[in-house]
């Protein structure tokens, strides 16, 4: 957004490395079209550091390929020398295409907990780390991942993986940030609340992010509730904290 970039030199620049968490559709477009084919995914954690998947600069260039928004949304193709599966509750391998744990083994991956046996032998069942995060692969064998295990909204007995939702919300050119949560709710158990960031000359209504939510998703998905603020609280990373908006959904039922 910087408009220096515009005039600027970027004949020296050759990647850039982008990780923590798959960048929405919207973002990647516009990085896309402001410095080219440049960009580079990785995809890990701190218990086998960036070293799970990967999606190169090839594959955003490769804008021909029938599938190419889907590859961007997803975390890439498992890296050299680890094993990634998804797997169910009972850690039994998913078919293509169903959601599960993303689970990754390895020669990179940890030994266990520095002192914390339980949770290491938690994490570390039956030889292969659970990451927590939640994804699917598809024909291609591209990860996507759909949210982290904790993030889940579960609705009227549906799963609603905030991701898609923040995915749509993006669109609405009077977007610049959002994030979705689950709020307790006595009669669906959670009802999917999203926190908008609008642009400070043209807000968005309530009905046009509505209506952009029928027009792409499923109903049931669509925010029950639209909070607009100025700012999403981040981490030092600059990762939106979803734990502080859920505590204060959370603070307001008491």
């Amino acid at each position: 957004n910087d408009p220096a970039i515009v005039n600027g030199d970027l004949s020296n620049l050759k990647t850039i490395i982008y990780g923590d968490a798959p960048m929405y559709l919207a973002d990647l477009e516009e990085a896309l079209a402001v410095f080219g084919p440049r960009l580079a995914q990785i995809y890990g954690q701190g218990e086998t550091p960036m070293t799970i998947t990967g999606l190169s600069k090839q594959n955003h260039a490769n804008t021909s390929h029938p599938h190419w928004r889907e590859h961007m949304q997803s975390v890439g193709l498992p890296r050299t020398d680890v094993e990634v599966r998804v797997v169910d509750e009972n850690d039994v391998e998913l078919p293509l295409g169903e959601i599960g744990e993303v689970v990754v083994r390895g020669d990179v991956v940890m030994t266990n907990y520095w002192n914390q046996p339980e949770a290491s032998a938690e994490t570390l069942r039956g030889g292969w780390l659970h990451t927590g995060d939640m994804g699917s692969f598809d024909e291609d064998g591209f990860l996507t991942l759909r949210d982290r295990s904790k993030d889940l909204i579960i609705s009227g007995g549906m799963n609603i993986y905030p991701r898609e939702v923040e995915e749509v919300l993006l669109q609405h050119s009077a977007v610049t940030a959002v994030a979705v949560v689950g709020k307790p709710d006595a009669e669906w158990g959670e009802a999917v609340i999203a926190f908008v960031v609008a642009n400070p000359d043209v807000s968005p209504t309530t009905a046009e992010l509505d209506q952009m939510c029928l027009d792409r998703i499923a109903r049931f998905k669509r925010p029950k509730e639209y909070r607009f603020v100025d700012s999403l609280p981040t981490n030092n990373y600059g990762k939106v904290v979803k734990r502080e908006l859920r505590e204060m959904l959370a603070a307001e039922q008491k």
